[in-house]
């Protein structure tokens, strides 16, 4: 086959598509709607533009013949037909329902794999072919077709152990009264459109089934949360401190992450205060969550040291690793005392907190202390601070500050930011003032805040001790 030069302008080239189909539908004996999609068909099987295949088309079929040589040149037409039909994968029939004469094109015995010798297939062999839950489909097309309606269905046979699609136009030619003389028809193999349809359609159904188990998996993780982690509405009263809780979950529904925290007073008068963020996302990363945050509970009964209680969590953590594969957590374990308004922490992994004096708001130098369940037996120290009242302290996960389109420093400054002006803004109420601020959750992660001021009888406004800028 030669290849024609594509028409320079659009409308050169949609003459050129024009000519295609005209020449189509009278090689094929099709109407010229049925030709064009035959053409559409063809360039979106071989990948190629419409107006490509349609030049190929006109160089094969649109050629000159003088009358004196016209039947010398007749096989040369018919290897034209031929490839034409190669190119669209499409053979066709005629049925002559007076002699009873049947047709095949050879096309049509490739698209059956039939030996030509044989002739065209019988009823019997036809029917010996198809698919039996196809059946409703070819009903419907006689029955459009005793309608004098050209009968379009596409249906299944299987050949040689293989499933093929066929798609099959038929017409018929009719007398005078309405009877039916002779049937054509045109037969396309349409076995990859279709298998690769129904391939698509099985990974749509896949994700949808996937989707539908995230979402089960994320109102799981979420009715967890809410039983393991209450988030009070108001700040909590504790010796010597006012505490107040936002947690702001992921801007994606489902990523329900395993951040937590802990306040809680202890039975020295002291304060145990702590934040903690499990590594992941979903019910693994929730029930993590919750065994580290009871276990806390529980180990405060042996021993107050921060240090000390950071060491017994990242044991569990590590035996949990071992059950579970690539789970560890970042935590911050504070201790407060009240009567000298002493805070002493430890960290593992964790963002420093960041302390608000005086109007001015910096993180605090962190003591030594890798994540949870990293290594089996490391070392965890504290670090010490004298609380001064009209002091802000902010715990807080990593949510708040990382964010995918800012850098870490970026984020961190932005809540340093957010800090100063709540204080200034609201000295007689800084805790709520600050939460009402930072209420833009995290697209990727969940975050858990908690801020923390000193407290005693008399202190009500904080203005007397912010420092002149």
């Amino acid at each position: 086959m030669r290849t024609a030069a594509r028409p320079s302008s659009a409308e050169e080239g949609r003459a050129t598509v024009d000519r295609a189909v005209g020449l189509l539908a009278g090689r094929t004996r099709c109407r010229l709607a049925e030709a064009h999609r035959h053409l559409l068909r063809m360039a979106a099987d071989q990948n190629r533009d419409v107006v490509d295949v349609a030049a190929g088309v006109v160089s094969m079929l649109d050629v000159a013949e003088p009358a004196d040589v016209r039947d010398a040149d007749a096989p040369a037409e018919s290897d034209r037909i031929a490839v034409t039909e190669q190119l669209g994968n499409l053979g066709w029939a005629e049925w002559d329902l007076v002699s009873g004469e049947v047709r095949w094109s050879a096309q049509l015995y490739r698209i059956y794999e039939r030996d030509p010798a044989l002739g065209p297939l019988t009823r019997e062999e036809s029917e010996a072919l198809e698919v039996a839950e196809d059946l409703p489909l070819r009903l419907a097309a006689m029955a459009a077709f005793e309608r004098s309606e050209r009968a379009d269905v596409t249906s299944r046979i299987r050949i040689n152990g293989r499933i093929k699609y066929l798609r099959t136009v038929a017409d018929a030619v009719c007398d005078g009264a309405g009877r039916p003389l002779r049937i054509f028809g045109i037969v396309q193999d349409v076995t990859v459109r279709e298998t690769s349809a129904r391939r698509l359609a099985d990974i749509e159904e896949q994700l949808d089934e996937q989707r539908r188990s995230l979402h089960a998996e994320h109102e799981l993780a979420a009715r967890l949360q809410e039983i393991i982690l209450p988030i009070p509405e108001c700040p909590i009263e504790l010796p010597g401190v006012k505490v107040a809780v936002r947690y702001l979950p992921a801007g994606q529904e489902c990523l329900v992450g395993g951040d937590w925290f802990h306040a809680a007073a202890l039975r020295d008068g002291s304060v145990l205060l702590a934040v903690g963020d499990v590594a992941g996302h979903g019910t693994q990363a929730a029930t993590t969550m919750a065994q580290l945050r009871y276990s806390l509970r529980a180990l405060a009964v042996t021993t107050t040291d921060p240090a000390f209680l950071l060491g017994h969590l990242n044991r569990l953590t590590c035996d949990l690793e071992r059950e579970r594969p690539e789970t560890a957590a970042t935590a911050i374990v504070a201790r407060y005392e009240p009567e000298h308004r002493r805070l002493t922490w430890a960290q593992a992994g964790h963002p420093p907190p960041l302390l608000s004096r005086g109007g001015r708001t910096a993180p605090l130098r962190r003591p030594p202390g890798p994540m949870l369940g990293v290594v089996e037996d490391p070392r965890y120290e504290c670090a010490s601070l004298r609380m001064e009242l009209g002091d802000l302290l902010l715990l807080y996960t990593d949510g708040l500050v990382e964010h995918r389109r800012r850098s870490l420093d970026d984020g961190l400054a932005a809540v340093i930011r957010t800090v100063d002006e709540s204080v200034a803004a609201a000295p007689r109420q800084p805790l709520a003032e600050l939460l009402s601020r930072l209420r833009q959750a995290n697209p990727d992660d969940d975050t858990c805040i908690l801020a923390v001021r000193p407290v005693t009888g008399e202190t009500k406004d904080l203005r007397r001790y912010l420092r002149p800028r």
